[in-house]
Order: structure tokens, then sequence, then C-alpha cells
């Protein structure tokens, strides 16, 4: 733990999540706090292609570097490790560690070399910090700050206070241009909440039914038309691939008299990031969409299953505490992936008194 210098240098850090949309969008409070540490700190970060184009928008990273990934041939593997090698890198902090990134650190010759003490390539590493993450005993992120506070000590350099979201600060005219957009686009009523559904999964993620989906938005409906409130209009997202449930989901919101417009794709992972700024509120599964929303601090609903290692609080949001709900399915469930026990009329009251608050507050506060 000793520091490496008496006075604090900036340094050229290399950080690694090279896997799925969320993980990484949940490495963002790591990297801010990184580049916070100090002004001369450089902070290049290592991500598949899929996710390069949302790490060219962090504020914190200053160079994105293409991974080819396991299934990359040798060609390219020698190509990654001679621009490790070529970087001058003080430190490589690997979030998700693979023995390959293990092996090629330890090949690039960067000094210091941090990772989690999970897999047995943790011999690739002079440091290692022990987390147990699958007991999701905290949030992913704040797993991802750890490390990052690890390093930063290693470093000799101060840990800055905790940064306050949103994790992707955007211009103020940003969430106007946004919703100016779509109301051209699909001709859409801006008095009325916006709450976007995103009902995809990601190839992943345990997510509700359409059906589920269809009831729950009913029942929020029905539940602010009691309380003399506006029901929302329902904007249903879709990833790629996804069009077909989107689609689907918006005729059955429709066909039950909900107010809700199918959102076409957008122009790349960029596009759709940025169109989510227009949400009044952000609904999905645990997928990489409802991370991109926490980091720009939306009011963000997740579903999540009861299981040990994807609980609501190992994969919460990064938004604020009071911008975000979460609901899973009972602990004494048949099944800790069953969603159909999640109590959608409990989940609907809350949704419902949820976006009322949010309707009588400004959407900055």
């Amino acid at each position: 733990m000793t520091p490496l210098h008496d006075a604090p240098q900036g340094q050229r850090i290399l950080v690694v999540r090279n896997d799925k949309l969320g993980d990484f969008m949940l490495a963002w409070p790591a990297l801010a706090s990184l580049k916070q540490a100090h002004a001369g700190n450089h902070i290049s970060v290592l991500v598949p292609e899929y996710t390069a184009p949302l790490a060219r928008q962090c504020p914190w990273i200053d160079e994105v570097i293409l991974d080819p990934g396991d299934s990359g041939d040798r060609h390219a593997q020698a190509q990654l490790l001679a621009r490790m090698r070529k970087g001058n890198f003080k430190a490589l902090l690997t979030l998700y560690s693979t023995p390959r990134i293990g092996w090629l650190g330890w090949r690039s010759g960067i000094p210091m070399r941090l990772a989690p003490a999970t897999k047995w390539a943790q011999i690739f590493y002079h440091h290692r910090i022990t987390q147990r993450r699958s007991r999701s005993q905290k949030p992913e992120y704040q797993y991802n700050l750890d490390l990052a506070e690890a390093l930063l000590i290693r470093l000799g350099q101060p840990v800055p206070a905790a940064l306050a979201p949103p994790y992707w600060p955007l211009p103020q005219d940003e969430r106007r241009r946004q919703r100016q957009h779509l109301k051209d686009e699909l001709d859409l009523m801006t008095e009325r909440s916006w709450a976007f559904l995103h009902a995809g999964s990601g190839g992943s993620a345990v997510n509700l039914t359409l059906e589920q989906y269809a009831s729950l938005a009913g029942k929020v409906d029905a539940r602010l038309t009691e309380a003399q409130a506006a029901a929302p209009l329902w904007l249903l997202t879709c990833g790629p691939g996804e069009e077909d449930t989107a689609t689907a989901l918006c005729k059955r919101l429709t066909d039950q008299d909900s107010d809700a417009v199918f959102v076409p794709p957008r122009q790349g992972l960029t596009d759709f990031a940025l169109s989510l700024a227009a949400a009044d509120l952000f609904i999905a599964g645990s997928t990489g969409p409802l991370h991109i929303a926490g980091c720009l601090d939306l009011p963000t609903v997740g579903f999540y299953p009861s299981k040990r290692s994807a609980t609501p609080l190992r994969w919460q949001t990064c938004n604020r505490e009071r911008h975000r709900l979460a609901f899973c399915p009972p602990a004494d469930a048949g099944s800790d992936t069953d969603m159909s026990r999640i109590d959608l009329d409990v989940a609907a009251a809350e949704i419902s008194q949820f976006l009322d608050r949010r309707k009588a507050q400004s959407f900055e506060s």
C-alpha cells in the first residue's frame, strides 16, 4: 500500500471493461474517480467494438482502444499487444479479469497491474483485490469504484470525494433537443409524461413478458386516472433485432386503450443512448439500456430476478436513489428467475406515485 511517489503525479492508466453494455456503463463511476483524482491522468479504455461508440462519449475517457476479443486472430492479438506496449501506461486496471487480458497485460510490461482476486488469471497481476462479487453485497458500480480507489492509493494519488450523478452529464439543452426531435418525428404530445418502456432483454437479462408489461401499463394508467392525474404516453424502444417485440407490445397497449407509440430504431448506439435523455421515466429489465438511463440520472424502474448474482442490489443503476425503483420476485419464490411472481399491483402503485411526483417537479430536481 506504499505510494509510488511523495507527491502525486498524473499517470497514463489503461482500464479494461470489455464485456457487455450494462457492465461497461456501471464502470463510469470508477472512470470518473480515476479522471478526477489528478488533472494529469490520461485514461484509456479497452472495450469491444460494440460499446466503443459510448466510450467515445464518456467525459472521463481520453482514448478508446478496441479489443478484438477472444475470437480475434493471432494478428489482431499481436496488434493489441503492440498497442499496449506503445501506450506508455503506468497502470492497468482490469475490472473484469480474463486469462487473455491478464496474459496480454503481463506481456505488455505495464509496471502496475491490478485486478479482482477471483479468477486464476490473477496470477498475471501485481495487486489483487478480493471482492466476492457473486455474493452481491454491494452494487456492481461500487465494486468497480473500490478497484479504482485501490489503484489510486497505490499510485499515490488522493481518492476524490464521491461524484454525484449524473455520471454522463449532458449539456443543459440536450434533453430539450431530444424531446423536440422525437416530438417532430413521431408527432408526440409534450403535455404528458413520457414513459419509455424497453421490453427487450439483450439476449441475457431476465425480463417481464409482453403480457406482464401490458398489464403493468394498464394498471399504471388506471391508478393515475383514478387520482385524476394524466396517464403517461408510453414510448416503446428496442435494441437491434428487437423491433418485433416492441411493435407487438405497442399493439397490446393500444388495444387496451393505453396511449403508446413505437420508437423506430435509432441510427446506432450513440443516437439511441442520447434519445433516452427525452424520457421522464425509463422502465426495463436489467439490461444495457437501463444502465445507460442510470448514467444519465434519469428516473428508472428496473425488473430483476432474485438470483443471488443478479439481484437489484448487485445490478443497481447508478442514478440518484430517489430516481430509481426496483422490483424482483419474493425471496420465497419457487424459482429465483420466475418473474411471474412479481406483484404488478404493487409495482403499478409505486410507479404511478413516482410519475405523479416527477410531473410535479422539474426534471433537474
